[in-house]
Parts: C-alpha cells; structure tokens; sequence
C-alpha cells in the first residue's frame, strides 16, 4: 500500500468545501458585486486545481478514499460508517472537466453583466447560485455512499432552480414548475432505491455494498438495479424518461442553459456507470439499456430535426447524443466504457461551447429563432465559433466527436451481438442526421440573407441578459446593436480550445479512460481503497 500524505483528505474535500463557503461569503457580500466576482472566480479556481492535483495522483497511484471527520472508518466487514469521499480516474476527470465548464462559463456570465450592467439584474444571487451549484456537481463525482450521491442531487436541483428561473417570466417559471416536479419524482424514486438498498445490504456505502450485494438473490438485484436505473435515468434524460429536458433548459438564460446542458445530464450518466459496474457488475441489465440507448439517440435527434428555435434544437441533440453513452456503458466491455467516458467529456465541452455561442448569437441578432436569423456570415468569428463545436457533435474527422464514435462503434462490432450491431446502425444514422440539423442552422442562419428569413424584421430590443427585459422591435428600431462583448467571446474561445485540445491529445486521453475502465471492470482498486485500510 502507499501511504497517504496527510494533506491528500483536504485536498479531496476542497472542490466541495470551498464552493460551499464562497457560497456564504458571496451571500454576505450581496451588496458588493466585486467582491462576489473575485470570490466565485477564486472558489471555482481552487476546485480546479485541486481537481487537477487529483487527476494526477490518482493516474499514478490509483483511488484514494478519505473518511469524512475521521470516524466511523471500520473496515470490512463491519463497515465503514459515516461519510466516505472517493477519488479514482473516473471521478478526477469528470472534476477537472466539470470545474474547467463551470470557470468559463461564469467568467462569461460576469461578463454579461459588467457589459450590460448589474442595476436591474438578479447577479447577487445568481453567484451563490451558482457556486452552489459548483459544490453539488463536484460532491456527486466525490460521493462513496448512496445517500450522500442523494444529497448532492438535492444540492443541484435546488440550486438548478433558482437559476433556472430567474427573473421569474412566466415561461422560466413554468418550466422551472416542471423541471422542479420531474426532478422531484425522480428524488422519491432514489430514495425508494435507497431504502430498499439499505433493508437487502444493511448498508449505504458503495464499496460494501458491493461485496454484500454479491450475495443477494439475482431477483431482487435485479430489482434495485431497476429502481435505481430509473432514478439515474431520469437525471440523464435517458429515453424515455427524457421529455422534460427540451422544454425547461431553453428558457433560461444563455450561461445557465450552458452549463446545465454540458453537465447536469453526464452527473445522471456518472450515476448510471457507477451503478453497472460497482454495484451491478455482470450486465443484467445490459440489454435493457441498449434498447434505451438506441431510441434515445433517435428519437432525439428526430425531435431536434422539427425544431425551429436553436436552443430546443440542441436541447434535443444533447437527449440524443446522451444515447452514445449509454450505449458504451451497456456494452460493457473495456473499450466500450473507454470510449463512453472519452465521449462524455468531449460532449461536456462540445455542447457548452454551443450553447455560450447561442447566447453571442442572441447579442449579435437579437434571437435564436431560425425564423429570424441570417446574415450571420458577415461576422466572420461568430461563424468559426459555431462551425467547429457543430461539425465536433456530428462527428466530422478529425474531431473527438470523430474519435470517441469510432471507438464506440470499434466496441460494437466486437461485441457483435444483434442489439449491439443495431446500435452501431443506429449511432451512424444519428451521426449524419446530427450533421444535417447543425448543416440546417448553418444554412438558414448564416448562409441565408436575413431578409429572406420568414419574420427577419423583427428583433428584440435590447441583448438578453439573465433577466429578459425586452421586446419585439423591427430590426432597425433595435436599441443595441449586437455588439459581442471580448468578456464573453474569449471564454467561448477557450472553451472551443480546451475541446481541440481533446482531439490533439486523444492518445494520451484514451490511455487514462482506458485504464478507468479497466479499473472500472475490476473493482479492485476501489474495493481496497475504501475497504482495505489506508493508502
């Protein structure tokens, strides 16, 4: 065993202690925006380095598990007890990928802000908000209990929906309504889960359930796997548990709409791995996830070909492209779950750059209706800030959209079951329908001249901000004139960075995923981190 450096606890704890107390000092400071910008910049940056520094350690060494408070860590078979936190390759990369989206995208919100200014805006608690936010995402990727997993979904849904309706217009409220109703069904559902987890194991732990669960009858696992994989699905907006997502991520504000985007649905589908492999391992489940698989890539994208509003148009991308996921992680097999979890932090970036450049969008014309764009050529970087993520998510070489498809149809074929070649067909199809809806906003909203657009006189009124204040004027008559901000631009273009960086470094990348699923398929090096003493 390596021993474990006393500092190591601290530093796995960081990226959801510091949010949380930034949150407080943010609520603190509500009169003094600086002060609330420094402070979120400055918690989210630390959780970013902390991640990093676990990223590191655990491609060298392996998991580390720290007992929260240091009690209650009795090892098997009689516990442990208490709060257990977990780091292993899986859970350091989703956190530098997490906390690398949720940095820029709050740098891009704070620039919306001092662009259009604060007076009227709700920013003194949209930070709190969202460092908030920051915390759920990071303890869910850290939690080694069931019930803490629970906890940092409450976390993010009660964080989601203050952000979500913000400004409280009619429509982000009844989306909010609905988005809270989804969220807390699928809440109840994870708690049954959790009550009949703890009544057939006598335990909330992760690792020792795991070892006990290996000796409950296959029917009633089964049965757990099922409540729980409904319970995960609904987070990830598997089909067809995928309905409410479409119409609530649309309404909110461009930076909100972002992050929620690239990453509320990948905590759903971290759930998803955790449970098949840690806790389930075997594929009892497989083929059930394969069948939600294949109709969430299609029916997704069939819904995203019949929409006219960019924002539901890559709403409906994001339910669909959530199939290739699953797809690898109902596969199973070792290159599979690699390529699964190549394909969700390339998604996590791909979809959150689109939507930060749907909100340049709605600054520089006033809408992200397609009804209403076009022209949109004349700005040469808004073009290339949309063309590269567009033609990343269909999949175009030599993009990691390319890759990480590749790979998941190389796991297919070997496979090479009915179901598994019927997702490979069906991973194609939905590759080149992805490429003819992002071709079919190139067209109409940059090709097009906005004259021919069907109500292209008509624009709103001032730049959406996280309050919409205006209204339908004729494009003349517009109060702003769609100037894009360089403190909004520049986070788009960094975030478009870290992607290409995805695909310049796809080799070194795919060798840590591959070695997460290895590890994810062994179990091993969790079980003994957790369970067999300290490192």
């Amino acid at each position: 065993m390596i021993p474990q450096s006393s500092w190591i606890p601290t530093l796995i704890a960081l990226p959801t202690l510091v949010p949380f107390l930034g949150a407080a000092l943010t609520l603190l400071q509500g009169r003094n925006a600086r002060m609330q910008r420094l402070v979120t910049v400055g918690a989210i940056s630390v959780a970013l380095i902390a991640s990093g520094m676990m990223l590191y350690l655990t491609s060298t060494n392996g998991p580390y598990a720290v007992k929260i408070g240091g009690w209650g860590g009795k090892g098997y078979p009689n516990g442990p007890l208490g709060i257990t936190l977990v780091v292993d390759r899986l859970s350091a990369l989703m956190l530098v990928v997490s906390t690398i989206v949720l940095l820029l995208v709050v740098v891009y919100a704070i620039g919306q802000g001092i662009r259009d200014g604060t007076t009227d805006q709700p920013v003194s608690i949209f930070l709190p908000s969202y460092l908030i936010l920051t915390a759920g995402v990071c303890n869910a990727f850290l939690a080694g209990d069931l019930f803490n997993l629970y906890v940092s979904f409450e976390v993010l849904l009660a964080a989601s929906f203050v952000l979500l309706t913000l400004g409280a217009s009619a429509d982000r409220v009844r989306a909010g309504a609905s988005y809270v109703m989804v969220s807390m069904v699928s809440s109840l559902i994870f708690l049954a889960g959790i009550a009949f987890a703890y009544s057939t194991t006598g335990t909330l732990n992760l690792a020792e359930m795991a070892i006990r669960l290996d000796d409950v009858p296959s029917g009633t696992r089964n049965a757990l796997f099922a409540v729980l994989l409904v319970a995960f699905g609904i987070k990830a907006a598997v089909f067809p548990l995928s309905t409410w997502l479409p119409d609530s991520y649309p309404t909110a504000p461009a930076p909100v709409t972002a992050v929620f985007a690239g990453l509320l649905t990948k905590v759903g589908v971290y759930a998803i791995i955790r449970a098949n492999t840690l806790l389930f391992p075997g594929g009892s489940m497989n083929n059930l996830l394969m069948v939600a698989g294949l109709l969430t890539m299609l029916v997704g994208i069939l819904g995203a070909i019949a929409q006219s509003d960019i924002k539901r148009l890559l709403s409906f991308t994001l339910v669909s492209h959530i199939g290739y996921m699953i797809f690898g992680i109902a596969v199973g097999s070792e290159i599979s779950l690699s390529a699964a979890i190549y394909y969700v932090a390339h998604h996590i970036l791909v979809q959150t750059t689109l939507f930060l450049v749907v909100g340049l969008i709605e600054r520089q014309a006033g809408s992200a209706s397609l009804r209403r764009l076009g022209g949109l050529l004349a700005s040469p970087l808004l073009a290339a800030l949309f063309l590269i993520p567009a033609l990343n998510l269909g999949g175009i070489p030599p993009f990691s959209g390319f890759i990480g498809k590749v790979a998941l149809l190389e796991g297919g074929v070997k496979d090479g079951s009915v179901l598994a070649w019927l997702l490979v067909v069906g991973s194609v199809v939905t590759s080149l329908l992805t490429l003819y809806v992002v071709a079919r906003v190139w067209t109409k909203a940059f090709w097009r001249p906005r004259a021919d657009a069907p109500e292209g006189e008509l624009t709103n009124s001032t730049a959406s901000a996280l309050i919409e204040e205006g209204e339908d004027v004729l494009v003349a008559d517009r109060e702003d004139v769609g100037r894009m901000p360089a403190t909004m631009v520049l986070p788009t273009v960094a975030m478009l960075a870290v992607g290409i960086a995805l695909t310049v470094w796809a080799g070194p990348i795919f060798g840590f995923t591959g070695d997460a699923a290895h590890d994810l398929n062994d179990r091993t090096p969790y079980l003994t981190a957790v369970l067999g003493g300290e490192r």
